[in-house]
């Protein structure tokens, strides 16, 4: 007889409550908004802030018109209802702070990539994990089995914290100033559903760097960033502030200078609030921390954020969290020791771009390349079982779009690389020129206008070809790719980046990609590329090919691929390229009127609104909901025949009710149930504003008894009567908020 119980009954007891309680919720909402129940814009909030984000061919297809999994619902093309989404093939983003990650992990993501999407994991520049062409009813127990294994996508999509990025060297890195990994991991607990961080504008990233002179933390182009430092033996960060890439990049601002580590909690904290408080809201193009920061000046925002600072009340979490983190310590899994005298085919090559050495003797990281970050369900079980068998579950993601194994003894170094080689990961161009990075693109973005993921594969296998062959100043340089302007793919980073455009040729229209060079990976994102030239998709190699050329016979000694751009000028380099941005009309050259991958002639009608920003959602609107969703659960339950759960359940959407009305009045308003009682019979009660536009008193009447009057072992219908009441002051709260 076939198993048929349930994920959400297989995985009792072995995921965090509160992350499924909060699962179970967003199952009830996602049928709730089937029932057209919830409004739109709030619900596309609501997906978004678990992950859950629409993507560019929700009709199952890809751009080259392969199906990739059936729809759910066959009527699904005419579904006209209120979020659009429910239905369709989206994407979902599962979190992974500082990159970490383990075979159990990698296991499941092996599961979930062949059971609901095309058999594909994503890594993306944040280190998150990426599932495409995923459909939203089937969200629920997708999550339900990433929190069994301690991943969440939580707040992964928009207005929220996203995921928190780190060196993926740190703990192990010779050059570092100390592990930072301790404090990327308490930031994100700290404010994963935080109430601080759930009324902004727009989405709020942060990062950590254990070191100033590097690329990997990239904390210039964060909202908020730490950059590892010590004095007279002390540890501190230095704390930025107001970075951001997109379409015009913003340098991140120091806000502080050497903060004792148990004070990067609380002053993220007050940066979030003030961010919350002062944020614009409306326009979601001005809504980002850096435009505030340019706004107010830092020395104003930095006041604010001391003032806010002074406010708050004590957490023990501001030190505890970090000290807990402080306390787990990597670990080989086996002794080191030396080479074997007889050494694989192609290893030395390997060795020689993707193994470093780490400041403990004996043991190296090994970075696999992970090409445009794509990986099979069998090359992730694949990895899963490396990791098993060659260390303590130390691996982690890059924002390179790559994985790295930490403490691999030195004589288990030939028989890795022989595992990787065998699942197709062996290759040894790891951080070369020819490890490129970049976003979906059209792919799968709404947003996308050109094929950057068909560019970068074209880029990558012209660079693999003449590798080799490569003078070593230009072997390590960095190409990123962007299919629009907002700049996924971090192009302004790179040497030679890349952002997809559109032109128009004798009535057709034709994918093109700005050409930007100059920017600086070194030093935290140090400093952006500039746009030089727009030049067909179909001619970038050209381009590639004629600026590294000119670079090889024209650079001085010791000078820099951005160096080199800035002496010779926008004016002469754009005149280089030139002849490559004309556009010969459709009969003589057609190639160049479809874009890379796409046998389709090329037009931008596909592209769409895109998610990225999230829905400007008010805190009672969110309170709002998830009473709805707990009326609905209440309801599920009661049919069940779990009348004390219902009981609870009522009750809470009762208190979040409430918690509406106070939030109505008092936005930043954050408390109990207890107090939530308290101001909304001060506030809205006693004052007579709630019988008067709410029709009646009866319904506060309700929800206070059901506060004062616990019900520990209730009878169906005394369950029903609290069920039926709370649905009754959840009206009278949208009566009385729409008044």
């Amino acid at each position: 007889m076939p198993n048929l119980k349930t994920w959400k009954a297989k995985l009792e007891g072995r995921m965090p409550p509160d992350w499924a309680q909060e699962i179970d919720g967003f199952e009830a909402q996602i049928e709730l908004n089937k029932q057209g129940k919830i409004e739109p814009r709030v619900f596309a909030e609501t997906r978004l802030r678990r992950g859950a984000y629409g993507q560019r061919y929700d009709n199952g297809r890809r751009n080259d018109g392969k199906q990739v999994r059936q729809l759910a619902y066959p009527d699904a093309s005419t579904w006209k209802g209120p979020d659009t989404h429910w239905h369709a093939p989206g994407m979902i983003r599962i979190k992974l702070p500082w990159g970490g990650t383990n075979a159990g992990q990698l296991e499941t993501m092996a599961d979930l990539a062949e059971e609901y999407s095309d058999g594909v994991a994503h890594i993306t520049t944040r280190q998150d994990f990426q599932l495409h062409f995923v459909h939203i009813e089937d969200t629920p127990d997708l999550m339900r089995r990433l929190a069994a294994c301690g991943i969440t996508s939580r707040e992964a999509c928009g207005n929220s914290v996203r995921n928190v990025t780190a060196c993926p060297l740190a703990g192990v890195c010779a050059g570092e100033t100390f592990d930072v990994t301790p404090y990327a991991e308490a930031i994100f607990r700290f404010l994963l559903g935080h109430p601080d961080a759930q009324d902004f504008g727009r989405k709020f990233k942060v990062a950590f760097s254990g070191c100033e002179n590097e690329g990997c933390g990239l904390v210039m182009m964060h909202d908020m960033g730490f950059i590892a430092k010590v004095r007279d033996g002390k540890r501190g960060f230095d704390a930025y502030v107001g970075g951001g890439l997109g379409p015009v990049p913003y340098q991140a601002k120091k806000l502080l200078e050497f903060v004792d580590p148990d004070e990067i909690l609380p002053l993220t904290q007050a940066v979030a609030r003030v961010f919350g408080r002062l944020g614009e809201k409306k326009n979601r193009g001005a809504a980002r921390i850096k435009f505030l920061v340019a706004k107010l000046g830092i020395d104003e925002f930095r006041r604010l954020v001391l003032e806010e600072r002074k406010t708050l009340p004590a957490d023990p979490r501001w030190v505890g969290l970090p000290a807990a983190q402080l306390n787990k310590k990597e670990s080989p899994l086996r002794v080191s020791g030396t080479l074997p005298p007889s050494l694989p085919e192609g290893f030395l090559d390997f060795a020689r771009q993707n193994v470093r050495g780490q400041a403990q003797a004996g043991y190296s990281t090994v970075a696999v390349q992970v090409p445009l970050g794509d990986l099979t369900s069998s090359q992730l079980r694949a990895l899963a079982e490396m990791t098993r068998k060659y260390t303590k579950d130390t691996v982690r993601t890059t924002v390179e779009q790559n994985l790295l194994f930490r403490w691999i003894a030195q004589s288990d170094l030939p028989a890795l690389y022989s595992d990787l080689r065998a699942v197709g990961l062996a290759a040894p161009n790891a951080g070369t020129i020819s490890d490129i990075t970049s976003c979906p693109g059209t792919d799968t973005c709404k947003l996308g206008i050109a094929a950057s993921r068909g560019l970068g594969r074209r880029l990558s296998e012209q660079m693999d070809a003449k590798l080799q062959t490569l003078p070593p100043e230009v072997r390590n340089l960095k190409i990123k790719v962007s299919g629009c302007p907002n700049s996924c793919g971090q192009h302004p980073l790179s040497d030679l980046g890349f952002f997809g455009v559109s032109r128009k040729a004798g009535g057709y229209a034709v994918p093109h990609f700005q050409v930007v060079l100059g920017g600086q990976w070194e030093n935290n994102g140090g400093a952006y590329g500039q746009a030089v030239i727009a030049v067909p998709s179909k001619r970038i190699p050209q381009v590639v090919d004629r600026l590294l050329g000119w670079f090889t016979s024209d650079r001085q000694d010791g000078e820099s691929f951005g160096g080199f751009v800035k002496r010779v000028g926008k004016v002469e380099t754009k005149n280089r390229l030139q002849d490559l941005a004309v556009v010969p009309s459709h009969d003589v050259e057609p190639d160049l009127y479809q874009d890379w991958g796409d046998p389709r002639e090329f037009t931008i009608g596909d592209i769409g609104k895109g998610e990225c920003a999230g829905e400007v959602v008010t805190p009672s609107e969110f309170s709002v909901t998830a009473a709805e969703s707990e009326i609905f659960e209440a309801q599920v339950a009661l049919d069940g025949g779990n009348q004390k759960g219902a009981v609870g359940l009522a009750y809470q959407a009762m208190i979040h009710s409430a918690e509406a009305c106070v939030r109505s009045r008092l936005r930043e308003y954050v408390g109990g149930a207890d107090e939530t009682v308290s101001k909304f019979r001060a506030l809205f009660h006693e004052t007579g504003d709630f019988a008067k536009h709410a029709t009646s008193a009866q319904f506060a009447g309700h929800f206070f008894r059901h506060h004062e009057q616990k019900l520990e072992n209730p009878d169906r219908d005394e369950a029903g009567r609290r069920v039926q009441e709370a649905q009754l002051f959840l009206e009278a709260v949208q009566t009385f908020l729409n008044a």
